[in-house]
């Protein structure tokens, strides 16, 4: 029946449902036909949502969108514009550098694209970049959002799977540190060769500290949360709170340019985003249960192993089965249905859960630039106005540093859990 179920799901999203029609209308007639009680739905979907660390999961929504209301994100930019400005490739420098400050304060890739994407974009086709190219930098960068703290999606699997947020948090900061720079080396090489324009001189120390003052406040955000938890002062729900009240503060009382309407906007979208979510999160812990009575992940188990014990082959597994999944699905879901059934064995045989949470998480974050589920690839493509075609074409040199980090972040777990085995 388990296997029926599964098949069901399937069929349904290969036809174009809504992910989470194609997730509940299996379970209910899994339900019906076991002739369980329906209220037992109603119990599975609510006992999901009672869950303190997705409290954390609209904080952060609401400090992306709080940010991209509030003047922040322009602070950000141009303190970047500023700094990095004059390195070769420029403005697309600049676009890398801002996604890792602010993926440090909302923790979101969707949250990058359309609020600091919108700001970059413009900025480079105004400077000479071509709109595809502009595009591809935007969208390859915003990769860096859900692996850098705080990431709504390692703060997901980590409810999932009952492995520590704060060391999973943690152990994000060096991979998108990584991924960071292959983009910015990748940036200027393509730069150097096709002669893009950049700054004409660096800035002096006058200037970057003029550039310096008016971000100090934003900059300092993530550097508060890090080292809030790092010395355990809060937990990452608790930090997603201090986060957002630290937000509103410097916006409203720093910054001065927060209002009433900026901040109902920032509700209202935040309310929005959080309930396509949190749906999709309750939906897919009645199918997640359905499947373990079915005993699948347990089948799934007894497969795996006997294809390999050892750590590194499980791992090379884990990355081919959510690179695939995230081409199909979207992180929540390929987050809420595969990883309670993949992880299991693969932690059973040795893979440390929090190094398998980077690498799964890295590679759903991949499949937001493939079709036909690429999320960040149409949001980009409508923003700045090209072709998916257009888009796919400029995007191909920046897959090459996404699977160099990839790869680095499997076969080089000490860096990966260099920062958690403090916490530990």
């Amino acid at each position: 029946m388990g296997l029926i179920i599964l098949g069901i799901f399937l069929v349904l999203f290969l036809l174009g449902f809504p992910v989470v029609y194609a997730i509940l209308i299996p379970s209910a007639i899994y339900v019906l036909l076991e002739g369980l009680p329906l209220g037992l739905m109603g119990q599975r979907v609510t006992y999901a949502l009672d869950s303190f660390p997705l409290v954390a999961v609209p904080i952060f929504i609401f400090v992306g969108n709080l940010m991209n209301q509030s003047g922040i994100t322009d602070r950000i930019f141009h303190f970047a514009n500023t700094l990095v400005g004059r390195a070769p490739g420029g403005l697309a420098q600049v676009n890398i550098f801002s996604s890792l400050i602010f993926s440090g304060m909302s923790g979101a890739s969707l949250a990058d694209v359309g609020g600091l994407g919108k700001i970059e974009i413009e900025a480079m086709k105004k400077r000479g970049y071509g709109a595809p190219f502009s595009a591809a930098v935007t969208a390859s960068s915003a990769v860096v959002g859900p692996i850098f703290p705080p990431s709504i999606p390692l703060i997901v699997y980590g409810s999932v799977t009952s492995v520590s947020i704060v060391q999973l948090l943690l152990a994000g900061i060096v991979p998108a540190l990584i991924c960071i720079v292959l983009l910015m080396i990748t940036a200027a090489l393509l730069a150097l060769r096709h002669d893009m324009p950049r700054a004409e001189r660096w800035p002096t120390l006058m200037e970057l500290n003029r550039a310096l003052i008016p971000a100090l406040p934003a900059l300092l955000a993530p550097v508060l949360m890090i080292s809030g938890m790092l010395m355990g002062l809060f937990t990452p729900t608790e930090a997603a709170a201090v986060t957002a009240a630290y937000v509103v503060f410097i916006s409203a009382v720093l910054y001065r340019e927060l209002t009433w309407s900026h901040l109902m906007f920032s509700l209202l979208a935040t309310l929005r985003t959080t309930s396509a979510i949190l749906i999709i999160v309750a939906a897919a812990a009645m199918f997640g249960w359905i499947l373990s009575v079915e005993q699948i992940p347990q089948r799934f188990a007894t497969f795996i192993l006997q294809i390999s014990h050892e750590p590194l082959v499980l791992l090379l597994i884990a990355n081919l089965i959510f690179l695939v999944a995230g081409i199909f699905l979207d992180s929540t879901t390929a987050t809420l249905l595969i990883v309670p059934i993949v992880a299991p064995p693969m932690v059973l045989a040795g893979v440390d859960p929090v190094h398998l949470g980077i690498v799964c998480i890295f590679n759903l974050m991949i499949g937001l630039l493939t079709p036909p589920m690429g999320l960040s690839l149409f949001l980009v493509s409508s923003i700045a106005k090209v072709s998916l075609r257009q888009l796919l074409k400029a995007l191909i040199p920046f897959y090459i540093p996404l699977v160099a980090t990839l790869a680095i972040i499997t076969f080089a777990a000490d860096l990966v859990l260099w920062l958690p085995s403090f916490m530990r």
